[in-house]
């Protein structure tokens, strides 16, 4: 062989050697070591990659939860619409991953006592998070979370995987569906997203992982130290998700047609002060579901951090991102109609439009307030005894969607 045939192969081998190498360490999603993992989540101290510094005086009002934050931040969530993400809550998820970087949390029954978290992510959300993939494990659509997120935009950013929709029994043969659908209507999530519009051309804001590619959302098994089945282990970048909507002509505007999202969004009123009041009378409160104690829930004041933490099934919820107890200023018991298994696939719903009780737990306190929703897109807005719109203190709310009859027990 010639040395000008052998420099050309020899070339040839070194271009195809980095090539791989290219390709393997971007194109395809690595999952770290599962020993960094549970590293990761018992050095609370541990200091995060990803997760931006802000120097500067907090003067810019957040439009979601109320709190100051620096005008650089304020610049980066000016540019976007807010995201939700439904995020489940089933025993070989937890810990979730992202819940303290949401301004608002919703909790309600999914299915079998079994509950599911829509996490509306704007402005906390800017300071990143250590994880590429942020959220999750993400699951599916249910019909009242998209009452829900219809308070938040024009076409809000609804992140999910897959959902109930019209589906019919599977062939014994085939393993096809066949025959005539047997999904209620009103439990028809994927079909209602599509009537709102959230996929049409230009408004398409519905994120359903299936329509994502892996940069935005990807499986990781392992993610938390033990192996988890596969429905449990979908993970999504905030950030990806936020250039999916973009480059779909979602950011602040609706670009289609110049429209910006916040248009006829209503924020609440953010005027409660952040200390603890002289008499506590609900330092901790707790409920469960349908009985199963495993999703028992309970919030506990902390006088000294001025929030309430916490638990889930007897233990603390902890935030895979961080290490840190889940933990909300506000905390609002909803109570709604529930109705069960409305069809032979155990569907159920939650009225979230109309009015009914409910109670503010803030500050160590509780109050009784009322809640309100006109219609899909109105805004729910909660009143005191007077009538007047409650005051929140600045900072994250969870909101616990509970049915009527399901008893709050409060403890001093």
């Amino acid at each position: 062989m010639s040395k000008k045939n052998l420099a050309v192969y020899f070339l040839t081998f070194i271009i195809f050697l980095f090539g791989s190498y290219f390709g393997f360490n971007t194109l395809l999603p690595v999952s770290q070591p599962n020993v960094q993992k549970i590293v990761d989540i018992n050095q609370n101290n541990k200091k995060q990659t990803g997760v931006l510094d802000f120097a500067g005086p907090r003067t810019a009002v957040c439009p979601i939860n109320g709190e100051l934050f620096t005008a650089e931040e304020q610049k980066l969530w000016e540019t976007r619409r807010p995201l939700m993400v439904m995020v489940e809550n089933h025993l070989d998820s937890r810990p979730q991953s992202g819940l303290n970087n949401a301004d608002i949390v919703y909790e309600a029954n999914s299915e079998g006592g079994i509950t599911r978290f829509m996490g509306i992510f704007y402005c906390n959300a800017v300071k990143g998070a250590g994880n590429k993939y942020d959220v999750g494990p993400v699951r599916s659509a249910r019909t009242y979370f998209l009452d829900i997120a219809s308070e938040y935009s024009d076409y809000p950013l609804y992140t999910h995987v897959g959902g109930s929709n019209c589906s019919a029994p599977k062939d014994p043969v085939t393993g096809r569906q066949s025959g005539p659908c047997t999904t209620n209507k009103k439990a028809q999530a994927l079909e209602q997203i599509s009537n709102y519009g959230w996929m049409g051309k230009g408004t398409w804001s519905d994120l359903s992982q299936f329509a994502l590619s892996y940069k935005a959302c990807r499986r990781e098994e392992d993610r938390t130290g033990s192996v988890v089945a596969t429905e449990h282990s979908m993970y999504c970048s905030s950030t990806k998700l936020w250039n999916v909507a973009q480059s779909r002509g979602l950011t602040n505007e609706t670009i289609i047609n110049k429209t910006l999202w916040n248009k006829n969004f209503r924020s609440w009123s953010f005027k409660q002060t952040d200390l603890p009041n002289s008499t506590i009378d609900a330092k901790t409160i707790s409920f469960d579901w349908w009985g199963d104690k495993a999703y028992s829930v309970s919030w506990t004041y902390d006088a000294s951090q001025k929030q309430y933490l916490r638990q889930n099934g007897g233990v603390n919820a902890i935030d895979f991102n961080t290490g840190q107890q889940i933990n909300s200023k506000n905390i609002i018991i909803q109570w709604t109609k529930e109705t069960r298994s409305i069809d032979e696939h155990a569907h159920n719903l939650y009225a979230m439009i109309g009015t009914g009780n409910a109670v503010l737990l803030q500050n160590g306190t509780k109050t009784n307030i009322t809640w309100s929703k006109a219609n899909r897109t109105a805004r729910t807005i909660f009143k005191d005894k007077s009538g007047n719109e409650i005051n929140l203190v600045p900072g994250r709310t969870w909101i616990e969607i509970l049915p009527l009859g399901n008893k709050v027990t409060y403890e001093i």
